[in-house]
C-alpha cells in the first residue's frame, strides 16, 4: 500500500495536476520533508507567484496555516488575504513569517477586523523585513494606537513603497504619527488615509511634513472632513513641495475658499500632475480661482470638478484657462450645472486647445443645444480622443449634430451617449465613425 512517502513522484505530479493553488500552497506544504523535496520541483508551483485567498473566511487559524507556508516558499510575491476576519492573532502570524520571508513584495491585510495589538506586530516585522513594498491595511481597526505602531515601523523600514490605512478611524492624532515618520521615511512614495477623520489638524501635520519628505508622490486624503482650514494647509504644503505628483482631495467639504487655496498653491507648485477635487461643493468663484491658476500652471495634467456646484459662469472661466493652458489631458466636470451655456464655453476652447484628450461633461443638462455647440468644436479639434455626454438629455436632434461632426474627426475614439435616447440609425452613425478613426490610428 502506497503513501506520499513512497509514491512514485510522476504520480504524486498528477495527484497535484488536480489540485488548487490554495491546497498546494495552505495544504501540502510542511506534511513531510519528502512532500515538500517534491513540491519543490513540481513546476506549477514553483512558478506560482501570486495568490488570492481574499473573501474566504479563513480566519486566524488559516492564516497560521498560510504563515507556516511562507517561511518556506521562495517563488511568492503577492498575497490577497483582505476580508478573511484573521483579527489580531492571524495578523500575529503573517508578521512572523515577515520577518523570515525574503520573497513577498505586495500584501493585502484589508478588512480583517485587526485591531492595535494585530498593527504592532505587523509594525515589529516591518522593521526587519527587507522586500515588502506594497501593504494594504485598509478597513481595519487600528485607530490611534495602532497607527503609532506603524508609523514607529515606518521610521526604521528601508523598503516600503506603498502604504494604504484608508478607513482605520486613526483621526488627527493618528496622521500626527503617520506625519512624524513621513519626516525620516525615505521610501514610501504612495499613502493612502482617506476616511479617516483626521480633520483639519490632521492636515495640518500633513502638510508640516510633506515639505521635509522627498519621496512622497502620491497622497489620498479624500473624505476626511478637512474643511477650508484643512485645504489651506495642504495648499501651504504644494508651494514648497518638490515630490508630490498626486493629490486627492476628494469630499472634503472645501468650498470656493478651500478651492482658492488649492489654486494658490498650484500657481507655484511644479510637480503635482494630477488633482481631484470630486465632491468639495466647488461653485463657480472656486472654479475661477482653479482656473486663474491653470494659466500660468505648467504642470498639472489631470483635473478632476466632478460632482461640485460649476454653472455656466465657472465653466467660462475654465473654457478661457483652457485657451491657454498646455499642460491638461483630462479634465473631469462631470454632475456640474454646466448647461447648454456653459457646453457652448468649452466648445470655444476645444477649437483651439491642443493638449486635453479626454473630456467628461456628463450630468450636465447640456441638451440638444450643448450637444450642437459640442458638436461644432469636434469638426475643428485634433487631440480629442475620449469624449463623455452620458446623462445630459441629448435627444435625436443633439445626437445627430454629433453624428454629422465625426464626419470629418479624425480623432475621437470613445464616445460615451445616451443609447435609448438618440435611435439606432444615429447611433449605427456614431459608432462607425469611430470604428472608423479606431482603425486609423493603428495603421
Amino acid at each position: 500500500m502506497h503513501t506520499f512517502s513512497t509514491l512514485p513522484v510522476e504520480l504524486v505530479y498528477r495527484i497535484m495536476d488536480h489540485q488548487n493553488d490554495r491546497t498546494l500552497f495552505c495544504s501540502m506544504q510542511n506534511i513531510c520533508r519528502r512532500l515538500n523535496q517534491i513540491l519543490s520541483t513540481y513546476q506549477r508551483y514553483r512558478t506560482l507567484t501570486t495568490l488570492d485567498l481574499s473573501r474566504n473566511e479563513i480566519g486566524d487559524e488559516g492564516a497560521q496555516h498560510i504563515a507556516n507556508a511562507l517561511r518556506t516558499n521562495t517563488t511568492f510575491t503577492t498575497l490577497n488575504l483582505g476580508w478573511n476576519e484573521i483579527g489580531d492573532e492571524g495578523a500575529q502570524h503573517i508578521a512572523n513569517a515577515l520577518r523570515t520571508n525574503t520573497t513577498l513584495t505586495t500584501l493585502n491585510l484589508s478588512a480583517n477586523g485587526i485591531g492595535v495589538e494585530g498593527a504592532q506586530h505587523i509594525a515589529n516585522a516591518l522593521r526587519t523585513n527587507t522586500t515588502l513594498t506594497t501593504l494594504n491595511l485598509s478597513a481595519n481597526e487600528i485607530s490611534v494606537e495602532g497607527a503609532q505602531h506603524i508609523a514607529d515601523g515606518l521610521r526604521t523600514n528601508t523598503t516600503l513603497t506603498t502604504l494604504k490605512l484608508w478607513r482605520n478611524e486613526i483621526g488627527d492624532e493618528g496622521a500626527q504619527h503617520i506625519a512624524n515618520a513621513l519626516r525620516a521615511n525615505t521610501t514610501l512614495t504612495t499613502l493612502h488615509l482617506e476616511e479617516n477623520g483626521i480633520g483639519a489638524e490632521g492636515a495640518l501635520d500633513i502638510a508640516i511634513a510633506l515639505p521635509m519628505n522627498t519621496t512622497l508622490t502620491r497622497l489620498n486624503l479624500s473624505a476626511n472632513e478637512i474643511g477650508v482650514e484643512g485645504a489651506q494647509h495642504i495648499a501651504n504644503a504644494l508651494r514648497t513641495n518638490t515630490t508630490l505628483t498626486t493629490l486627492n482631495l476628494q469630499n472634503n467639504q472645501i468650498g470656493d475658499e478651500g478651492a482658492q487655496d488649492i489654486a494658490d498653491g498650484l500657481r507655484t507648485n511644479a510637480t503635482l500632475t494630477t488633482l481631484n477635487l470630486e465632491v468639495n461643493e466647488i461653485g463657480d468663484e472656486g472654479a475661477q480661482d482653479i482656473a486663474d491658476a491653470l494659466r500660468t500652471n505648467a504642470t498639472l495634467t489631470t483635473l478632476d470638478l466632478s460632482w461640485n456646484r460649476v454653472g455656466v459662469g465657472g465653466a467660462q472661466h475654465i473654457a478661457d484657462a483652457l485657451r491657454t493652458n498646455a499642460t491638461l489631458t483630462t479634465l473631469n466636470l462631470e454632475d456640474n450645472q454646466i448647461g447648454a451655456g456653459g457646453a457652448e464655453h468649452i466648445s470655444h476652447a476645444l477649437r483651439t486647445n491642443a493638449t486635453l484628450t479626454t473630456l467628461d461633461l456628463s450630468r450636465n443638462r447640456i441638451g440638444a443645444r450643448g450637444a450642437q455647440h459640442i458638436s461644432h468644436a469636434l469638426r475643428t479639434n485634433a487631440t480629442l480622443t475620449t469624449l463623455n455626454l452620458e446623462g445630459n438629455e441629448i435627444d435625436a436632434g443633439g445626437a445627430e449634430h454629433i453624428s454629422d461632426a465625426l464626419r470629418t474627426n479624425g480623432t475621437l475614439t470613445t464616445l460615451n451617449l445616451d443609447g435609448k435616447q438618440i435611435g439606432d440609425e444615429i447611433a449605427q452613425h456614431i459608432a462607425d465613425a469611430l470604428e472608423r478613426n479606431i482603425s486609423a490610428k493603428m495603421v
